[in-house]
């Protein structure tokens, strides 16, 4: 993960993924969040949380879902470094 802010310089992507992780163990299952709610938990902007978000589906690292087009995102995050069995925590 040090990619994301060393390599390719997305510090709020690192700071999103951080934090969708630590929320995802808290609950034991995916988050559903918006996108201002996001940004004012980690303490960035909306914009860069939207960024982050995009960064991270490009890495493949976060997996999201919705049940229609105007419903708030649910984050499932990924761990592709530990195997197949990343998905389960």
């Amino acid at each position: 993960m040090r990619d994301l802010v060393g390599h390719d310089r997305h510090p709020a992507s690192f700071l999103v993924y951080l934090w969708l992780i630590a929320e995802q163990r808290r609950r034991g299952a995916e988050v559903q969040i918006g996108y201002q709610d996001l940004a004012e938990n980690i303490g960035i902007s909306k914009s860069s949380a939207q960024a982050g978000v995009a960064w991270l589906l490009c890495r493949k690292v976060l997996v999201v879902g919705k049940t229609s087009v105007t419903a708030t995102p649910r984050y499932t995050v990924q761990t592709p470094w530990k195997g197949k069995t990343s998905a389960a925590l």
